[in-house]
């Protein structure tokens, strides 16, 4: 269970982790509040460029058209502080720039990440920026294991 802390007080953070994935596979888009705080009360949105694709709002859930049953959050870990994506069927559509927003009270915080295929790697680029303009700059690779598939 997370510690007591001030909601109001959290950043948001990423990894750096790797993992394969092949076309149908699984990926994660790591994303954290630091310090653990529980996030079940809070607003989280993950955006792939502007369009919002996954709502979690007071316990509800909102899946953008297209993403319905390939786009969670892992619930369980909401209290830990754990918002991370995770993506399903993983297809060459997912390709691009995503977005995570975390809002509680006043205090908006925000984590991009991009999602590409480049000579059989798929790079995730992590970027955190904070409301007071502070960024900080995470790098993670996932390997895609395409066999040249995906087109």
């Amino acid at each position: 269970m997370a510690e007591s802390r001030d909601h109001n007080d959290f950043k948001l953070t990423t990894t750096e982790d790797s993992e394969g994935v092949g076309p149908g596979g699984d990926v994660t888009l790591h994303c954290h509040l630091s310090p653990k705080t529980s996030a079940v009360v809070m607003t989280i949105r993950w955006f792939k460029g502007t369009e919002c694709i996954y709502l979690y709002k007071n316990g509800q859930v909102t899946e953008r058209s297209g993403y319905e049953g390939r786009v969670s959050l892992i619930t369980q870990e909401l209290e830990r502080g754990n918002v991370s994506l995770r993506l399903r069927d993983f297809r060459r559509s997912d390709v691009g720039q995503y977005r995570c927003q975390v809002i509680h009270g006043e205090r908006k915080e925000e984590a991009a990440v991009g999602l590409e295929v480049k000579l059989n790697l798929m790079s995730v680029t992590m970027i955190t920026n904070s409301l007071h303009s502070v960024l900080h700059y995470h790098y993670s690779r996932i390997s895609i294991l395409d066999n040249g598939t995906i087109s």
